[in-house]
């Protein structure tokens, strides 16, 4: 499993990631807790609000604003790889409206990004349970 593997990547924002390598260890860490054996490529794209929506309409059919958009490119079993979009402004906007920090907001998104590509799904009660309580699991493990 290669933290190489992991990207961070900007679209029509000036935005830079702190702590990559943290990161990238931190997300490599959580996909083997996850038992998957190896990463493909995964990539986070940072980006505004107007183009992630574009992304939600196109492919999703969502006319909707949201912070996340995540892409399943996996091949083979136990291997993950994907594109996660992640705007910055709703990460910014929701630090303030759930009074926590900006990193701590992108990390709880970026995580979240990882667990769907995990197998984990957010749109039932219970599925949305489950995906918060592995948040907060993997939250705990951050070590920066």
């Amino acid at each position: 499993m290669g933290l190489k593997d992991i990207h961070f990547f900007t679209e029509d924002v000036n935005y830079r990631v702190k702590n990559k390598q943290n990161l990238r260890t931190w997300i490599q860490g959580t996909i083997k807790s996850e038992n998957f054996k190896r990463i493909g490529e995964l990539n986070f794209i940072f980006c505004s609000d107007a183009y992630l929506l574009d992304i939600n309409k196109q492919y999703l059919n969502h006319d909707t604003f949201t912070d996340i958009v995540t892409f399943d490119s996996s091949e083979e079993e136990a291997v993950i790889s994907g594109d996660i979009f992640i705007s910055v402004e709703r990460i910014q906007e929701n630090a303030l409206k759930f009074n926590v920090s900006q990193e701590d907001e992108l990390h709880r998104v970026i995580i979240h990004g990882v667990l769907h590509l995990c197998g984990y799904f957010d749109k039932k009660k219970e599925d949305k349970e489950l995906m918060t309580l592995k948040e907060n699991t993997y939250l705990s493990t951050r070590v920066f």
